[in-house]
């Protein structure tokens, strides 16, 4: 059976749309091996894991492992870990980071003040601060999900370690199997697929200078599919790159079909039609499964609002 990254590209599966949601990440770093529910199935005492887990639910944080690319030491001593949160609403952008040799002091955090993008919470229980180096670069390589993870994802990490791109890390799950080797860069909380170590670096550049890379981009991980679908229209209509320009005020509508409303913050919107269509022919979402119809988002109309309509939207 091929690969179901191999078959998603084949079929020329489109990307949009299909990133995680989160508004707030919250990552910390655990060598060694992880199973595929990494948070209990890893060295991470599983019980500090299942708390996490359910911590996070209905407060828009996704707690996720990371690691260094390349050969990861089955360490199970206490050491002292690197832990990142990353807020990745447009326009509240922030990513702050911390130390500690005690993953149970996580437990402690506010969830539902980190996803209302209240960085006082992290730092405050942490002792955490703004991380000032350069945007981080994750990469999805947990092949006890999906194999295409670890066949692509892993070698992906380690050619931008290679290449000395300070921010790489290894990532336990972005979603998203079919598109791997799949990316996520903070702190604008933009998810890439397929990529390459050469357009990693293009996107990496480009957040260095507060801009967004359309090519190749999932959406951003602060909206829910539909507003990722339509987000990215507006950027691709308009060509608008700076990445906190762009806002999603409000999404009508309910499967198969949405009109999402975008702002910009020079007082401009624009209302995008998006509807739900399942991909054809049938394909594996992970590799060993079934063969299935994914959803996929499909922009149907992009129109610029004008005059009251501009307006209300500005007055939101």
């Amino acid at each position: 059976m091929s690969a179901c990254a191999t078959v998603s590209r084949d079929l020329d599966e489109p990307l949009a749309g299909t990133a995680a949601t989160a508004r707030t990440w919250l990552l910390l770093e655990q060598p060694g091996p992880w199973g595929a529910k990494a948070l209990t199935s890893s060295h991470l005492d599983p019980a500090v894991g299942r708390a996490l887990e359910a911590a996070a639910k209905g407060t828009g944080v996704r707690v996720a492992l990371i690691r260094r690319p390349g050969r990861h030491a089955d360490r199970r001593t206490a050491a002292e870990r690197r832990v990142y949160a990353a807020h990745t609403t447009p326009g509240r952008t922030w990513l702050h980071t911390a130390t500690t040799r005690d993953p149970a002091r996580l437990l402690d955090l506010d969830l539902a003040a980190l996803g209302r993008g209240d960085s006082g919470a992290f730092d405050a229980c942490l002792d955490g601060r703004p991380h000032t180096g350069d945007p981080l670069a994750l990469v999805c390589t947990n092949g006890r999900r999906d194999r295409c993870c670890a066949l692509l994802g892993r070698p992906l990490a380690a050619e931008l370690a290679a290449s000395d791109v300070a921010g790489a890390w290894e990532v336990t799950h972005l979603g998203g199997h079919r598109f791997s080797p799949t990316l996520l860069v903070l702190p604008f909380g933009y998810a890439y697929g397929r990529a390459e170590a050469h357009t990693v670096k293009e996107v990496l550049e480009a957040v260095r200078h507060g801009r967004v890379v359309v090519e190749g981009c999932r959406g951003n991980s602060a909206w829910e599919r539909p507003a990722q679908a339509a987000e990215l229209a507006v950027r691709a209509a308009t060509g608008e790159e700076a990445a906190g320009a762009l806002t999603v005020v409000h999404t009508d509508g309910r499967a198969p079909g949405w009109e999402v409303t975008v702002a910009h913050a020079d007082g401009r919107a624009w209302r995008v039609a998006v509807a739900q269509g399942a991909s054809l022919p049938p394909r594996p979402e992970s590799c060993g499964s079934v063969l299935g119809t994914p959803g996929r988002m499909e922009v149907l109309a992009v129109r610029e609002l004008t005059g009251a309509d501009a307006g209300a939207v500005a007055h939101r």
